[in-house]
């Protein structure tokens, strides 16, 4: 599922009209530049061509590409987040917290499948990025408190980045270059869960 483009958040006045335009297209541009030739494949300067911005215009915004990646993201991330906060059960309140953390890895693996140049440049960028970025902090707190009271004889915050561990993007790209398929990795990686909270 691709990212509702308009859904990233901007914080209210913190930009003017013709800024808060370049950056959609610019987010437009990339997003289908990327879903034709992959992530590797497009320059920033071609995705300032596409948006119809100056390049100073485009690294002043973002960055680099890796910045580029992670303002795709933060919409998807944004989405996932909401329904661990607010959505139905499993995956939001009112179910076991065991069925709760199953369903978040479930999730983030379909965001992972739909995203994974994405999350990996994002991830990669610079050393530790992956565990800077805001919503690893968030996936992290959520696990630890939902171990906390399924497995409460587990360090709960040691064990969410455990948990994490297998859904870094380097390892997954490593791991589908390989023998393993899509599928095979899920199961995997659900498997694990499923011992650890013991459902």
């Amino acid at each position: 599922m691709r990212p509702d483009l308009a859904a990233v958040p901007v914080e209210p006045g913190a930009e003017r009209s013709d800024a808060a335009r370049n950056r959609l297209r610019i987010l437009v541009a990339a997003q289908s530049l990327f879903d034709r030739y992959g992530v590797e494949g497009v320059s920033m300067d071609r995705v300032a061509t596409e948006a119809g911005v100056g390049k100073g215009t485009l690294f002043r915004r973002f960055g680099s590409k890796a910045g580029l990646a992670a303002a795709l993201l933060d919409a998807q991330d944004s989405r996932l987040q909401e329904r661990i906060l607010f959505g139905p059960p499993p995956l939001g309140p009112d179910a076991p917290a065991a069925e709760r953390i199953l369903a978040f890895f479930d999730a983030y693996l379909d965001l992972l499948d739909d995203n994974l140049e994405l999350l990996r440049l994002s991830e990669t960028a610079a050393p530790g990025a992956r565990y800077r970025i805001g919503s690893y902090g968030f996936w992290r707190v959520h696990l630890a408190m939902l171990l906390r009271e399924a497995c409460p004889d587990v360090d709960a915050d040691l064990a969410a980045h455990l948990l994490l561990a297998p859904l870094d993007s380097d390892l997954q790209h490593a791991l589908r270059q390989g023998e393993f398929t899509v599928d095979r990795i899920r199961d995997g990686v659900l498997a694990l869960v499923r011992r650890v909270v013991g459902a």
